[in-house]
């Protein structure tokens, strides 16, 4: 029989394993960023789980609400790191960025 419990670890596993991959295949600037945004995201619900299962959600969703913050500034970081890097080179490739190195 098919509980919650094992319905969450299954979603936690299958986010952080396509975030994973994603980030090892991709070599598109936006692309990596939303593959670690879905690692995040597996990764938090992962927190939060833990808590609910230690009988401590409070735990989990403060450290939830940390992750999401930090995650936050990350992302428009990275937002603006790609637009940069688009005026000045013209692509998003990651592997153009060793142009950079001059």
């Amino acid at each position: 029989m098919i509980t919650i419990p094992m319905i969450v670890m299954a979603t936690i596993i299958g986010l952080l394993g396509i975030g994973f991959y994603c980030l090892l295949v991709n070599r598109h600037l936006i692309r990596v960023i939303v593959a670690l945004q879905i690692t995040v995201k597996g990764a938090m619900l992962g927190l939060i789980f833990a808590g609910q299962l230690t009988g401590q959600p409070a735990i989990g969703q403060s450290m939830a609400l940390t992750v999401i913050i930090a995650d936050t500034i990350v992302a428009v970081l990275g937002l603006a790191l790609a637009v940069q890097v688009k005026r000045h080179i013209g692509t998003l490739d990651i592997n153009d960025l060793s142009s950079l190195k001059r």
